[in-house]
């Protein structure tokens, strides 16, 4: 199996920055495609089942499990690539939820 490796820049604060090598693969590096994510959570960490659903057939694409500061972490880099990315191409506008029944309830905020 042939690694490649990716070099990525984080910066830790404005004064210091730390370069990372990370080995990936050739089938990881071509991701996996999702139209449905379910998330759960314990006391201790956040699961994040990310899923490809068509009609009544589904496959699991990936499972990320979080600690609770890391997702938090996580959720503010969305935010802001979410804001930096509707500044460049304009607001994403939802559509709605699916009405039939999916074979799973949603439990979040309505």
């Amino acid at each position: 199996m042939r690694q490649k490796v990716a070099q990525q820049k984080f910066n830790m604060n404005q004064q210091q920055s730390k370069q990372i090598q990370i080995r990936a693969n050739d089938a990881d590096l071509k991701g996996a495609y999702s139209n449905v994510a379910i998330i759960t959570h314990t006391q201790e960490e956040f699961v994040i089942d990310f899923m490809n659903v068509l009609g009544q057939n589904g496959v699991l694409s990936a499972r990320v499990i979080l600690s609770p500061g890391h997702m938090k972490r996580i959720i503010q880099a969305l935010q802001g690539n979410m804001k930096l990315y509707e500044q460049k191409f304009g607001s994403i506008t939802l559509t709605e939820e699916p009405k039939e029944d999916l074979g799973f309830q949603f439990s979040g905020n309505k």
